[in-house]
């Protein structure tokens, strides 16, 4: 029970790192994946960090994403952010 625990922690903290920080650790844990020889479960430990990390990278490129789509300009030329549409009601 005290894993999981660990594992939603360790969870929730990825979430809070900036794209650039996540993008990092991802490139040295490949790095090291590619360029140690590590135990089995070492591998697989560090396979499914790089895994969350790889997920949060594109979540946060997505939301980058609409939000560049969202800028448009308004009828002085100005650029203004829209709001972007509720994700959750489109699916």
């Amino acid at each position: 029970m005290a894993k999981a625990k660990d594992a939603e922690c360790a969870g929730e903290e990825l979430q809070k790192l900036p794209f650039e920080a996540a993008l990092k650790k991802l490139e040295s844990i490949v790095e090291a994946m590619e360029g140690e020889d590590l135990p089995l479960e070492s591998l697989l430990a560090r396979y499914q960090e790089g895994t969350a990390l790889a997920q949060l990278c594109q979540t946060k490129l997505n939301e980058a994403e609409l939000k560049i789509q969202q800028i448009e300009k308004n009828n002085k030329g100005e650029a203004v952010l829209k709001p972007a549409p509720n994700l959750e009601e489109q699916s």
